[in-house]
């Protein structure tokens, strides 16, 4: 859930900061007054594009910042932070993004900066924006197969199936090893062995790279580490005039004032702790420096044994500087596919009855699986049409196409997810081609179908907060009224924001937000706040008829809030 949203400088807003609430807010203002630059400085918070246009005129940097709670339903969320080691705090985690006039931008997730497709893939389980912009989860059709699974309650068997896959998968890619020309064979044997030989013999340790650089560090820097350390025993205790000298002195006097004055005992106590505290510390220092001895021999022992670490991280690390886990996991996974090839013959006859029994396992589940979608997706096109039909799409006509991928034998027409190729297509209009979903023109059609698949999908969607711009588009009436009270419906367990220009929308909401335009300091700026009580009931009254003052518009409004509006006015 959107708890906070600052902007600042971004397009016509100087600065903006405010709370939302739970349940089902409007967003609502006269035409120009900055609606959906709020929706798009959310857009650019959650990875959007950034242009330099969307920097207000006159300023050097536009800055977006949000606050989120991600209670226990957000599972995803707190997932994939916690598998980046970024923690949140009091369940709530903070997305900044700012862009300058330069061109630099950036992005934080809590305390960590992340790209731009960092950000774009962790806001995905946080906020869908349906209408003009982007996050439009339902817009891409590799949501749509799992949506429909999740309709048809497949969602673990799919995941199940996906494990069998893979089985699958790699065990094919061992068989295709298996099968490659001995020549091929005995050549990658070969060049195996030698690699296993030479990591064993270097009989490495984990984490000696590390200890050996420090001692290469200490032993290189003999010179200067004695000469610090002489300078330090010489400092402390080497003369009259040394530290600890001084401070005996001063300590003798303190004892003596301190027997004068006993307010000073205390004082005295803490100077004597400070004199046996350097005492101590110049006596490990002398025991340092006399078990500092330069041995030549041993830094050329170190230096040798690093250049064969590097050597062999050259040969089977991913760089020089890479960890030497890097070369012993290449050792484990050399000895195993050393292994494998070696084994011959053999090998290759078990694995060959083990893929025959996993391409008939995969095939006998995909089958089940695409049965149980089609069987789904003729339920799912009713449910579709039915709730269009309410939200003013009287002709509107909905499908799921389910294919065959293409190709002969299991592997090729199977994927990670079955034998299915699956895709929502619309037709908006009576008569009209069924199209994908994406190649919807309008944005208040294509608004209305989300609203319509979020309702049938809100109790499997893990998103908690959805937008809505331009769900009002060529609508009013009585459909006006069924979007609301489908809106509000689907508020119950969501935060919703819905930009709109119709009152008998905005009534159902249980906050509404109004956003005036106006001129501060010579320029243009968009003002937002929180709108409530009388103040609400002229913004209805604006948007019934245009007139904020009238006694009939304000009174109507009055009677709508009364209506539809939990607890009324």
């Amino acid at each position: 859930m959107l708890e906070e949203l600052s902007i600042k400088d971004f397009a016509i807003i100087d600065f903006v900061s405010i709370e939302f609430n739970r349940g089902f807010t409007v967003l609502s203002g006269e035409t120009g007054a900055g609606k959906s630059i709020l929706i798009g400085a959310v857009s650019f918070l959650l990875g959007g594009k950034a242009e330099l246009s969307q920097i207000r005129a006159g300023a050097h940097e536009a800055t977006v910042t949000g606050t989120f709670l991600l209670d226990s339903s957000a599972s995803e969320a707190r997932l994939w932070l916690e598998e980046r080691g970024i923690e949140l705090e009091n369940d709530r985690i903070i997305l900044r993004r700012y862009l300058k006039d330069t061109g630099k931008s950036g992005a934080w997730i809590g305390n960590t900066p992340v790209t731009r497709a960092d950000l774009t893939e962790f806001s995905s389980f946080l906020i869908d924006i349906h209408g003009q912009h982007e996050h439009q989860s339902l817009l891409k059709v590799s949501e749509h197969r799992k949506f429909l699974d999740s309709r048809a309650g497949i969602s673990e068997r799919v995941r199940a199936f996906s494990a069998l896959y893979a089985a699958l998968v790699e065990k094919r890619a061992i068989l295709k090893k298996l099968d490659s020309s001995d020549s091929e064979r005995l050549r990658r044997i070969d060049m195996l062995s030698f690699a296993v030989k030479e990591i064993e013999d270097a009989k490495l340790k984990h984490g000696e790279d590390e200890q050996l650089e420090e001692e290469e560090s200490r032993l290189a820097s003999y010179e200067k580490l004695y000469s610090d350390i002489e300078a330090i025993r010489g400092a402390l205790d080497g003369s009259e005039n040394t530290v600890l000298s001084v401070l005996k002195r001063t300590c003798r006097e303190s004892q003596h004032a301190a027997s004068l004055d006993k307010s000073l005992s205390k004082l005295d106590g803490r100077l004597e702790s400070v004199f046996y505290e350097l005492s101590d510390i110049s006596e490990e220092f002398s025991a340092y420096a006399g078990k500092l001895v330069f041995d030549p021999a041993h830094l050329e022992e170190v230096q040798e044994r690093l250049s064969l670490i590097y050597n062999l991280k050259k040969k089977y690390a991913s760089s020089q500087a890479a960890p030497l886990q890097e070369v012993l996991n290449y050792y484990e996974n050399a000895q195993k596919e050393l292994e494998m090839l070696s084994a011959g013959e053999s090998n290759r006859e078990e694995l060959g009855k083990q893929i025959a029994e996993l391409e008939k396992r995969v095939y006998v589940e995909a089958k089940a699986l695409s049965e149980k979608r089609k069987e789904t997706a003729g339920l799912l096109s009713a449910e579709v049409e039915k709730l269009l039909s309410a939200l003013g799409m009287a002709g509107a006509n909905f499908a799921v196409s389910i294919s065959d991928k293409p190709g002969t034998d299991v592997e090729q027409r199977c994927g990670p997810f079955g034998m299915d190729n699956i895709e929502f297509l619309i037709s908006a209009n009576k008569g009209s081609q069924l199209l994908p979903l994406a190649k919807i023109a309008s944005g208040g059609e294509l608004s209305r179908v989300m609203l319509a698949l979020k309702t049938i999908f809100a109790r499997d969607d893990s998103v908690q907060t959805l937008v809505f711009d331009e769900i009002d588009t060529g609508i009013g009436g009585e459909v006006a009224v069924s979007v609301g009270s489908h809106i509000k419906n689907l508020a119950k367990d969501r935060q919703i924001f819905c930009i709109t220009h119709l009152a008998s929308i905005a009534v159902y909401a249980d906050n509404q937000i109004k956003i005036e335009k106006g001129i501060v300091d010579g320029r243009t700026a968009s003002h937002v706040h929180p709108i409530e009580g009388e103040e609400r009931v002229a913004e209805i009254a604006r948007m019934l008829s245009g007139d904020a003052d009238s006694a009939a518009s304000l009174e109507h409004a009055r009677t709508m809030l009364q209506k539809f509006t939990a607890g009324g006015m």
